[in-house]
């Protein structure tokens, strides 16, 4: 009897055996998956034939105890033989011990023995550095932006074609690229969904610059590993072993990551066989992936794989037509490899607006009991007028009117269609940028006065600072409750999930909001840069003076008493995001200090500034670009790069040094050169300066003689907040916006 068998067992011991080996005859208790005690040696029966000795026992030091056999466990399935390696002369390795005790008359043929005891721990290793958000059917996207049913057939066609190789578009690169809001994503995300029931679809990834776990360029060729991984297990064998051997790779350059993350593990599987030949990857909104320059590496990458034919893919690539990816599609290297095609606005696709329209009015007519008549066709031809072949104004048109907190549909509509026919006459007909702005310019009206300003703040933070609702509350003193009231009223455009601040995540549907808010020419007063920036940097400033003037020494610093924080905030170190989001904002291009306010940051004592930060966390200061914003005459009083000033320091490079005279103080420094560190560098050990440079052995000097010592005790100084008062607008009443649910949906881009 032969048999081809493969054993996969736990790694314990260690036996040799031949390639063929002819063993004795099994008995009828043989269980090849349970263990005993080690049998006693016996010899073997004589035969006609005389079988070939068995080998010598070879066990690791110190061997673990053996369990016993448990007659309730059950066979594990048997994993394919595509891990075996290469015939050798040597003597193979398998991982049992005395398997076929008393076997007899049969023969094991190449026979292959895989430790399972690590099996499938690469593959999640490679999920931590994929985006699994950015998949096509994520839940974080879900429901994704896509094709209502009868439109954009014709992209639609033209694209799968192109990826079933029955077009006149052989090239292996097809770039779709059109302006914001026209509808990329939702024919990318038609076009994964009929790819992957032709079973054409390798993978995806939908970029979004509003989603920090959806824009990494570093984690673009790990997730498109993973999802093959996950569809293909030849190609998840390899994957799964080269992760467990070294967890670094998915740390490497771009260009390492795809030789051996893709190119070197499709070149060990029969590709054909697999599946694999002439599958999609489909990328969409690449000038939302952080980074031009990354950007444009992935093209590059990915074109020099389709010239040299080291990956069987066809890559599907949409994106606005911006112009580093456009001039690094129309370079010589990537050029002959992509076909373009553009998805321009068009008042041709009037009609599909229509059909949109009808169909989402006529659920919402169902869904609240409203007459037949509702809405008049009056009503929908102004809609697509106004929409002007643009998707993402038809869109949101249709969130807005389905806002289940509002007083109701009709209302919704109401306000849509008089602010329709109030802009016509100002919006010309090729102009689909001004309508969005003016619907946007619509939605910011609405906002309740008392809360305006918070939201204003909740959105200079998302664009300077952090996306995090937890961190975003704190920094404005702001409760969970409170929090979600504020965030209520901008629904339209932003979507918040979660129950608390812990598990909140904050969601914009699409860049385009963010953008109109920083510009002034857009967004006029409800502008979010500009004025308001500056504004809100000299409100933290003030805050700042206060915090430090209520230190009692040079060490310790007290906040006034009385000062709690509000309700369902989870705060441990109330003043570090403040301190944080002040310096953030001396950063931002373009807004320099005027001359009253740079005299005041000249008087700030930096030393006791530093020291309201927790030592233990820390953020990076670009030195630069707060020195851009300054005025000339007053740079080098509040920062200045020179010589660290601290005795016995051992730096030989210039550091970053914060105010000057008595308020100087060095801060802990960052090896480029370019950045300092905001966190408290005090209480280092005698051989480390405060800028983080070596220190002379036998110095004695103190890490900052200029420090004033005021001599206060320290023991009962309690360490309390800053007043609610100290930033405006942040009382938020519960009443002035409505609680509301948002409808789950992607960036319509």
């Amino acid at each position: 009897m032969n048999l081809r068998l493969t054993v996969i067992l736990p790694c314990s011991y260690l036996l040799t055996m031949p390639r063929a080996n002819k063993l004795a005859r099994v008995p009828e208790n043989f269980h090849p998956y349970r263990r005993g005690p080690a049998p006693q040696q016996h010899p073997v029966p004589p035969s006609s034939t005389a079988p070939t000795p068995a080998p010598p026992h070879v066990e690791l030091p110190n061997p673990a105890p053996i369990p016993s056999p448990s007659p309730a466990v059950d066979p594990p399935t048997l994993s394919p033989p595509g891990l075996s390696s290469r015939p050798s002369s040597q003597p193979q390795y398998f991982h049992a011990r005395e398997m076929f005790h008393n076997a007899q008359s049969f023969t094991i043929n190449h026979p292959q023995f895989i430790d399972t005891s690590h099996a499938g721990s690469g593959l999640k290793e490679l999920l931590k550095y994929s985006m699994p958000n950015a998949f096509h059917d994520s839940g974080a996207r879900y429901p994704p932006p896509k094709c209502h049913l009868g439109t954009r057939t014709n992209y639609i066609d033209l694209i799968t074609n192109w990826a079933l190789g029955t077009s006149d578009r052989k090239e292996p690169i097809l770039w779709m690229h059109g302006p914001f809001g026209i509808g990329k994503s939702a024919v990318a995300q038609s076009c994964a969904e009929a790819l992957e029931r032709m079973k054409k679809l390798a993978a995806t990834l939908f970029f979004s610059r509003s989603n920090s776990d959806r824009d990494d360029p570093q984690r673009v060729f790990t997730s498109i590993a993973y999802q093959i991984a996950t569809k293909y297990p030849s190609f998840r064998e390899i994957i799964d072993r080269r992760m467990i051997e070294d967890p670094a790779l998915a740390t490497k350059s771009l260009s390492i990551q795809f030789e051996v993350l893709l190119v070197q593990p499709l070149r060990q599987i029969d590709v054909a066989r697999s599946g694999l030949a002439e599958c999609v990857v489909i990328i969409d909104g690449l000038d939302e992936c952080r980074g031009t320059g990354g950007q444009c590496e992935i093209i590059k990458i990915i074109a020099a794989s389709a010239h040299n034919r080291t990956t069987p893919f066809r890559w599907f690539i949409t994106s606005r037509p911006e112009d580093p990816i456009i001039r690094t599609m129309n370079s010589p290297a990537v050029y002959p490899a992509r076909s373009r095609m553009e998805l321009p606005v068009s008042r041709a696709i009037d009609h599909e607006i229509l059909v949109y329209l009808t169909n989402e009015f006529k659920a919402v007519r169902e869904d609240h009991g409203l007459p037949e008549s509702w809405p008049s066709e009056e009503a929908l031809t102004l809609l697509v007028e106004r929409g002007a072949g643009l998707w993402i104004y038809v869109w949101t048109i249709v969130r807005f009117v389905k806002d289940e907190t509002s007083l109701g549909p009709e209302d919704q509509l109401r306000v849509v269609l008089e602010f329709a026919k109030e802009v016509s006459a100002k919006v010309g007909p090729d102009n689909p940028l001004m309508e969005m702005d003016l619907f946007y310019t619509l939605i910011t009206q609405r906002i309740p006065l008392k809360i305006r300003t918070t939201v204003q703040k909740i959105l200079l933070l998302c664009s300077t600072s952090t996306r995090d609702p937890e961190c975003i509350a704190d920094t404005l003193r702001l409760s969970a409750e409170q929090f979600r009231h504020a965030c209520a009223s901008i629904k339209s455009v932003m979507e918040l999930k979660g129950s608390d601040l812990k598990s909140m995540h904050i969601n914009f549907y699409h860049t385009s909001f963010l953008d109109f808010m920083k510009d002034p020419q857009r967004s006029k007063d409800l502008c979010i840069y500009g004025d308001f920036l500056i504004g809100c940097r000299r409100e933290l400033l003030e805050w700042l003076h206060k915090a430090c003037s209520h230190s009692t020494d040079s060490e310790y610093i007290a906040f006034s008493s009385g000062t709690t924080l509000l309700k369902g905030l989870l705060d441990v170190h109330p003043h570090d995001n403040i301190l944080l989001w002040f310096w953030e904002l001396c950063e931002v291009r373009e807004h320099p200090f005027d001359s009253q306010t740079a005299w005041s940051l000249v008087e700030l004592p930096f030393v006791k500034m530093l020291r309201l930060v927790d030592r233990y966390n820390g953020w990076q200061i670009s030195g630069g670009g707060v020195r851009d914003n300054l005025p000339a005459e007053l740079c080098d009083k509040i920062i200045r790069k020179g010589r660290c000033p601290i005795p016995g320091c051992m730096n030989t490079k210039d550091v970053w040094i914060l105010g000057h005279g008595e308020n100087e103080a060095v801060p802990q420094q960052m090896g480029d050169g370019c950045h300092f560190v905001l966190k408290d560098n005090q209480g280092l050990s005698n051989s480390k300066c405060v800028c983080g440079a070596p220190k002379q052995a036998d110095s004695n000097e103190g890490q900052q003689t200029d420090i004033e010592d005021t001599g206060a005790e320290d023991t009962d100084i309690e360490d309390t907040d800053v007043e609610d008062t100290d930033i405006e607008d942040t009382d938020v009443e519960d009443t002035d916006v409505e609680d509301i649910n948002t409808e789950d949906t992607d960036d319509n881009d």
